[in-house]
């Protein structure tokens, strides 16, 4: 059955617009709610209200800090008390904060209000199970064939009840610090850390203060309409440029609601999400048996080799951390990740978390006594050039002999030294073309003569 609501990551779009309005997340947090209580989960906080005390399931909301946020949680809030499920409120806090507070307090379910890195006129519901994990197909399936039912209310007693919690961000920032070395610590270095103006803003900065390092925070000062604007993990010049003014060792930047990182050196240079998906992996691989880690369809073919030539297993997801994780846990593996920076370190934590990954890097560091550059000197990143071709919505490209064509001279031509991806936009009549090669140059001329072979680029 095709899904309605549900993407990749949740439910997502235009604040105001279909499906992202107050009576849509009104009927969305009833319909979970049933869902929940049909199940019979009776996980909750213990004396903090949730199931064990009260015989109801219970759910913490989560928010970044976009404007729409106060709207949305109020009609979550709203549709799941009258569902009979209690409400733990959390206010502005990392998505990953809300995986992790799911699971330490025993609750069904977890929520985040959040349209991750877009900016802030789009926003987004996405769920956690009970485990911490992303919610399994059938419970979103579940949740989809309730939404468009009546929207009904349980007896007056059997309301579900909400109530904040106080000491989340406490909470969260000494998880965060528990995935770093007790040995170690981050005196002496100078840090500069870009929240995005998002949900970060108020636990990042100190889980590094606190193990020791001197913090110039950034991108701290949210007012519900600057999360993401030209900062954050999405748009690091800002950080760079920090770095470079405040004589930093290192940059670390996150996106709006805390799950991707990108890291930027004391010479300004900018690693992805690749770059530091190695270094964690070889870092760990030279201390613990380290079998294989995920990447996506768009992960560097350098990334790829460079595992290789340490013994470590690489294989490709789709695009999206969803299906990287899914591909660890039928794997039996731990690390994984994307080039934007969604970073997935099994154990520490059972989802992205750019505070955690970046502390897993900084022990790295720390471990070794290099820096990020000498970590990643046998790294050789292909250049990538994507390009993007307009197409007729229906046009057949898997069955264009031109473009076969096209495709096997490019291959022929990159004789196993490069890489081609084409696939199609979900959202609009593309093709999207990426051509990876040993130099820029070439890498640019096959990915033209692929579009070429189709008709055209834009």
């Amino acid at each position: 059955m095709g899904r309605r609501y549900f993407g990749t990551d949740g439910v997502r779009g235009r604040v105001g617009e279909a499906p992202i309005t107050a009576d849509f997340v009104l009927k969305l947090g009833y319909a979970a709610g049933r869902v929940l209580a049909g199940s019979g989960a009776a996980r909750g906080a213990g004396g903090i209200g949730g199931a064990a005390a009260t015989g109801r399931p219970a759910v913490i909301v989560g928010k970044d800090t976009r404007v729409s946020g106060y709207l949305l949680e109020a009609a979550l809030q709203a549709g799941f008390a009258a569902a009979g499920v209690d409400v733990l409120l959390s206010g502005p806090i990392p998505t990953p904060a809300v995986a992790y507070l799911t699971r330490a307090l025993r609750l069904s379910a977890g929520v985040v209000i959040s349209a991750s890195h877009n900016p802030y006129e789009d926003n987004g519901i996405k769920f956690f199970s009970a485990d911490g994990n992303k919610l399994p197909d059938a419970v979103e399936e579940a949740i989809e064939a309730a939404i468009d039912g009546p929207i009904g209310c349980v007896e007056s007693r059997e309301l579900g009840r909400a109530r904040r919690v106080d000491d989340a961000a406490g909470r969260y920032i000494e998880f965060c610090k528990s995935s770093f070395p007790g040995a170690l610590d981050l005196r002496g270095l100078r840090l500069v850390v870009d929240c995005a103006h998002g949900a970060g803003y108020h636990t990042t900065p100190h889980v590094f203060h606190e193990l020791g390092a001197d913090v110039v925070p950034i991108g701290v000062s949210p007012d519900g309409l600057n999360i993401n604007d030209g900062c954050g993990a999405t748009e690091p010049e800002a950080l760079r440029r920090a770095v470079l003014d405040h004589g930093a060792d290192l940059g670390i930047a996150i996106d709006g609601d805390g799950d991707r990182l990108v890291m930027v050196d004391g010479d300004g240079r900018v690693y992805n999400g690749d770059e530091l998906l190695y270094v964690i992996v070889r870092d760990r691989r030279e201390r613990e048996p380290v079998p294989g880690a995920v990447g996506t369809l768009m992960s560097n073919l350098g990334l790829e080799q460079a595992l290789g030539r340490l013994g470590v297993e690489f294989e490709r997801a789709k695009v999206g951390d969803r299906y990287v994780l899914e591909t660890l846990q039928r794997k039996g593996w731990r690390f994984g990740g994307e080039s934007s920076g969604h970073l997935l370190c099994l154990d520490c934590h059972t989802t992205g978390d750019g505070t955690i990954s970046a502390l897993q890097v900084l022990s790295a560091l720390r471990r070794s006594g290099a820096t990020l550059a000498g970590l990643c000197a046998d790294l050789k990143m292909y250049p990538q050039v994507l390009v993007n071709v307009r197409i007729e919505r229906g046009f057949d490209w898997q069955s264009s002999a031109a473009l076969a064509s096209a495709r096997e001279q490019v291959e022929r031509e990159l004789g196993g030294a490069g890489r081609i991806l084409i696939r199609p936009s979900g959202t609009e009549p593309l093709l999207r073309l990426m051509v990876e090669a040993p130099e820029a140059g070439l890498a640019e001329r096959m990915a033209r003569r692929l579009a070429d072979a189709i008709g055209g680029a834009s």
